[in-house]
């Protein structure tokens, strides 16, 4: 999308903005499933998909822009700030935060090349941060992919749960639970789910980032 032609001039209240705006609505709405370039034109107005064509190309290039509409939202600190940790962990929360509003980012994000200027300025943004500290850039770049398996992962596994939540028939985790006793050889297992209390996801993804911020201060030069 980043090396085709720009748009052309606006016509009436058309543009790529109000385009890539309805689109996200769409998703955010709807999920993936909803978002197609028919259902985009509808919500612009009297408009057919083929006049979305001329601003975005193919729908391709349609997700290329909301990805880097969404990865805009992300605050950016200073890298050259005296707390890299911090630098770091208001990055990755703040990416976790912009996919609870855009859940369809986790996943899409991995279907296009990520060569958007706001993705390209937050990764800058997090290898400055790590060469600040004297890491070697390919280095930086593994770390840097180490946080960001981790938000867009929890991401996923996120609004994957809350699917199964609103579509689970009642019983379905006593079956489970069933079939675990009757197995026999998963006891902790079955203790458990006989009593789940499992831990919220804000604090799953705390301790996870946690532990890969220590991981990566261990290996600092």
């Amino acid at each position: 999308m980043w090396a085709l032609p720009a748009p052309p001039a606006r016509q009436r209240r058309l543009g790529r903005d109000e385009i890539v705006a309805a689109a996200m609505e769409l998703a955010d709405e709807g999920g993936t499933a909803a978002l197609t370039m028919k259902a985009v034109a509808a919500r612009l107005g009297p408009y057919t998909p083929m006049a979305l064509y001329r601003y975005v190309h193919h729908k391709d290039g349609l997700v290329d822009l909301m990805l880097d509409a969404a990865a805009a939202e992300v605050r950016l600190p200073d890298p050259a700030g005296p707390d890299w940790r911090a630098a770091l962990h208001d990055i990755a929360t703040g990416t976790r935060w912009m996919i609870k509003r855009h859940p369809w980012y986790a996943e899409l994000v991995h279907t296009r090349p990520p060569a958007g200027p706001h993705a390209m300025r937050r990764l800058e943004c997090m290898l400055r941060i790590l060469t600040g500290r004297g890491v070697e850039v390919g280095r930086a770049l593994t770390f840097a992919a180490l946080l960001d398996r981790h938000v867009v992962g929890s991401g996923v596994q996120e609004a994957q749960e809350a699917r199964f939540e609103r579509l689970d028939e009642p019983g379905a985790f006593a079956t489970v639970r069933d079939l675990a006793a009757a197995d026999g050889t998963v006891p902790l297992l079955t203790g458990w789910l006989s009593a789940p209390e499992p831990a919220p996801p804000d604090e799953q993804f705390d301790l996870g980032l946690a532990m890969l911020l220590d991981g990566i201060e261990a290996r600092l030069p």
